[in-house]
């Protein structure tokens, strides 16, 4: 029976990891891959990777991360916001590679059909410490910015032709749950995202103010809702598997040098789901 394998936060330009990457490779030539964001930043690095990972897997189905959005200096493509994101669907599309623009694909190797649900769907700053809760914007990021832990997206990724990023992931929950809300009712999911759709997974993150970053209340639920067998993320560079309300969650992250080298089993860079 063919696997469905998962990966995120594999950031191929941080020395060490592109060895890591090539490691990634299928048990059989029908299996299936799930790409949940954060493959790089430059966008020659991320399709480069997406094509040797596409050549290797019967699909690969990708979500962007935060790093696919940032717009440096040092990448050819100096797209920004919403026009940075079309153009790398449209270098996916070129590659044959799955994304959350394109019709959801069924995984059918199992007791039951899965619709596998690829969302780009941001964050909006409402996962909040309680001193901040209910306060301006401007006192949590105030309190962020003692704790040192301002996300480097206040400096590279672009919410253009949004005003803000608040609004931009507005937009993109409303065409979301549009497209969920047409999975057949009787019809499990898995849903992918590079957030994480529900706040738990934050949990044991060493600075609390960084949860702003990781996600919105708008999904608290949408594990339910939409009838999640399994609910795949990245992001927090918090590689486990956990539970909310009976859905399993699953981080896939492979995450930087400095992170997977301190952990005994060293770099996992391929997760299998089912």
């Amino acid at each position: 029976m063919p696997t469905l394998f998962a990966t995120s936060d594999l950031h191929v330009t941080h020395e060490g990891n592109a060895e890591v990457v090539d490691t990634i490779r299928p048990d059989g030539p029908e299996d299936w891959l799930l790409v949940a964001g954060d493959v790089g930043e430059q966008v020659p690095a991320i399709m480069k990777t997406l094509k040797l990972l596409r050549d290797r897997f019967a699909k690969v189905i990708w979500v962007p991360g935060n790093h696919e959005l940032w717009t440096t200096d040092r990448d050819p493509v100096q797209l920004r916001g919403q026009a940075r994101y079309d153009e790398l669907v449209r270098r996916c599309r070129e590659l044959d590679v799955l994304t959350p623009e394109d019709e959801f694909a069924v995984w059918e190797h199992g007791g039951e059909p899965l619709t596998i649900a690829p969302m780009f769907l941001l964050y909006d700053y409402s996962w909040r410490t309680p001193a901040a809760q209910g306060r301006p914007l401007s006192v949590a990021m105030d309190q962020a910015r003692e704790a040192g832990v301002i996300c480097t997206d206040e400096y590279f990724l672009h919410p253009d032709p949004y005003p803000t990023r608040q609004e931009w992931c507005a937009q993109r929950l409303k065409v979301t749950e549009k497209r969920l809300l047409e999975i057949p009712e009787d019809r499990k999911t898995i849903l992918m995202s590079h957030w994480p759709l529900h706040r738990h997974p934050t949990e044991p993150l060493y600075w609390p103010e960084f949860a702003m970053w990781c996600g919105t209340t708008e999904t608290e639920d949408w594990h339910l809702r939409f009838r999640a067998e399994i609910a795949v993320y990245g992001h927090l560079h918090i590689p486990r598997s956990t539970k909310a309300d009976g859905v399993r969650f699953e981080e896939v992250s492979l995450g930087y040098p400095r992170e997977w080298r301190k952990r005994a089993r060293g770099a996992v860079p391929l997760h299998r789901l089912l």
